[in-house]
């Protein structure tokens, strides 16, 4: 049967189980929402921005572990996805990204609204592929699914010329794909298996660090035996967080600039390090010739170009994470190591995260996630980027039913409401909270308007301190106070030297209240702190609207402890001096 390309590719859509998509229209993509409309079985999810989609889509993807899809027009349609691109390639995220394009036959001569997006986007993504011929159509789109979702996961670009949806051809779907140039490996290797269970059994102080991979991998109940048949203490990364459970006994919490005390010494002072799903970027490792010296690395990761490319490791595994950890769990045994956890533990005594500094009081950062932490059990959380997402990676409870999604590679402001509509959609039966910063969210507000038309009962949190926080104690701390371009109360007539915030600045520039108001959202502001518990109560009875909650918090609060760039992760600053008590505590482990 002769069908259209457009036609073809909504078939496609069904055999790959899609059932929701992210589109914005516009004149080289109408062929393909023709095609799309009134199919059954489809949900078209039409956001504000097409930056504020694709976020949405990665937001479904992380939170049900399904690919995420998105349909764009050409030109500034397709430009307008980069940002979201590189974000969920930098975490691993499965995303086929359909653009439109001008016609065949007018590629290349600069015709309107045509744009190079696979050039564009080729460094930034797994694969990007353009379709010249309409009988190629149905192959490229299988593949496209099955290179996003296996091995190493990533976003794939189709860009679909105008002519080729157009054009009638064969209706045949195929089942499967071979691609002879593509076989990830997802298998143990026995022998490498073996030599890390050697290395675990002579060791005195093993510790795991998880990344964002075993999250990937939905390995966290396998996880989890893991390290309670062996005994090892945990570590995750920010993007590896919920991997175990919080609040379980074995997890010490994360490590890196912002890491926990006890989470970075234990990392400095372990002599195995078992990493799972991890890449070592320079947020987790700080000052890389003094990371983990005294350890012997084992580093279990699907990507083999991950392996020893910021950190050499001793004892490499290329293997899918849930498979390597069934492996370990059948042939692991449980370790004497119980001088080394009771260590550990003084640490996190001495040092907890979630300590109050000296003069806090009203509305804090802790205070707020932890009545979150509370109130709500069965949730997906989303984080903007900044302090706010600092704050809610070191105090956030995660449990089998409480998950977080953060851009990690990236950092990526603006990110995480849209990636809460995703989530929702994705969710319907889960509370969704997205923890913004007041600077963040901004970046896509005007994603209010879809929360609102779908009826998405979102919870938005914004930590607002008047500030692009993160950036603005960096330079209270490292560049004398010379706040450049973070204050967001700025007007015209302030000073531009003003490194001192008072009763004097000028009001918030945009009354977030009245804004929400304007979409017809609920909108509460929070200014004491026995005000939290009631906000989030009334936020969460809310079932059919988005809620803004506005918490305003101290100006200057800062996040930490912090390791200051170029030093190791000993050396951290935590906001008060130790006393003789505790710097005896903090000597080296032996």
């Amino acid at each position: 049967m002769q069908i259209s390309g457009a036609e073809l590719f909504v078939k496609a859509l069904k055999e790959e189980k899609v059932d929701t998509i992210f589109a914005y229209p516009g004149g080289q993509a109408i062929d393909l929402f023709n095609a799309l409309y009134g199919s059954e079985g489809i949900q078209v999810i039409l956001p504000r921005h097409e930056q504020g989609l694709i976020h949405a889509a990665d937001g479904y993807s992380r939170s049900t572990g399904k690919a995420g899809v998105c349909l764009v027009t050409s030109g500034p349609g397709a430009t307008n996805l980069i940002t979201g691109i590189a974000t969920a390639n930098y975490d691993s995220v499965p995303l086929v990204c359909f653009t439109g394009q001008v016609p065949t036959h007018l590629i290349g001569n600069d015709a309107f609204q045509e744009v190079d997006i696979v050039g564009i986007t080729r460094s930034i993504s797994k694969y990007a592929v353009t379709v010249r011929k309409r009988d190629e159509l149905a192959a490229i789109i299988k593949k496209a699914f099955y290179i996003a979702r296996s091995g190493k996961p990533g976003v794939v670009v189709v860009d679909l010329p105008k002519d080729i949806q157009q054009e009638l051809g064969c209706d045949i779907y195929p089942k499967q794909i071979e691609i002879r140039s593509y076989k990830p490996n997802t298998a143990v290797h026995t022998g490498q298996v073996k030599k890390a269970l050697e290395c675990l059994e002579n060791s005195r102080r093993p510790v795991f660090l998880l990344g964002g991979g075993v999250n990937l991998a939905h390995a966290g109940t396998e996880m989890t035996k893991l390290a309670e048949k062996t005994g090892i203490p945990v570590v995750t990364t920010i993007m590896g967080k919920g991997a175990v459970p919080t609040n379980h006994p074995l997890y010490i919490g994360n490590l890196g600039i912002h890491g926990s005390y006890a989470a970075n010494t234990a990392i400095s002072e372990c002599d195995v390090l078992f990493s799972i799903g991890v890449r070592f970027n320079d947020r987790i490792t700080g000052k890389v010739r003094e990371f983990a010296k005294k350890a012997a690395i084992i580093h279990v990761d699907i990507d083999p170009a991950s392996i020893s490319r910021n950190i050499e490791v001793k004892i490499p595994i290329v293997a899918d994470a849930k498979n390597a950890i069934l492996d370990f769990l059948d042939k692991a045994v449980p370790l004497e190591i119980a001088v080394w956890k009771q260590q550990i533990n003084s640490w996190k005594q001495r040092h907890p995260l979630g300590i109050e500094q000296k003069g806090e009081k009203g509305v804090t950062p802790l205070a707020i996630i932890n009545e979150i932490n509370n109130i709500f059990t069965d949730a997906v959380i989303t984080t903007d980027v900044g302090q706010n997402q600092l704050w809610a990676t070191q105090f956030l409870e995660l449990t089998e039913s409480k998950q977080m999604l953060t851009s990690g590679g990236l950092g990526t402001m603006g990110y995480g409401f849209p990636a809460a509509i995703g989530a929702k959609l994705g969710n319907p039966d889960k509370d969704v909270i997205t923890i913004c910063g007041d600077g963040g969210i901004q970046m896509n507000i005007q994603e209010l308007a879809t929360a609102m038309v779908y009826e998405l009962p979102i919870i938005i949190c914004i930590m607002n301190n008047g500030y692009l926080g993160n950036v603005r104690q960096w330079q209270e701390m490292f560049f004398q106070k010379r706040y450049s371009s973070t204050c967001m109360r700025y007007r015209k007539s302030c000073s531009i030297t003003c490194n001192s915030p008072s009763e004097c600045c000028p009001e918030y520039i945009p009354d977030f209240i009245s804004l929400a108001k304007s979409y017809g959202a609920n909108g509460i502001r929070v200014q004491e702190k026995e005000e939290i518990i009631t906000a989030l109560l009334e936020a969460k009875k809310n079932t059919k609207l988005p809620t803004l909650i506005e918490f305003i918090i101290q100006r200057e609060e800062n996040v930490l402890p912090i390791v200051p760039p170029g030093n190791s992760l000993k050396d951290m600053m935590m906001g008060g001096e130790k006393t003789d008590d505790e710097k005896t505590m903090d000597q080296p482990f032996s």
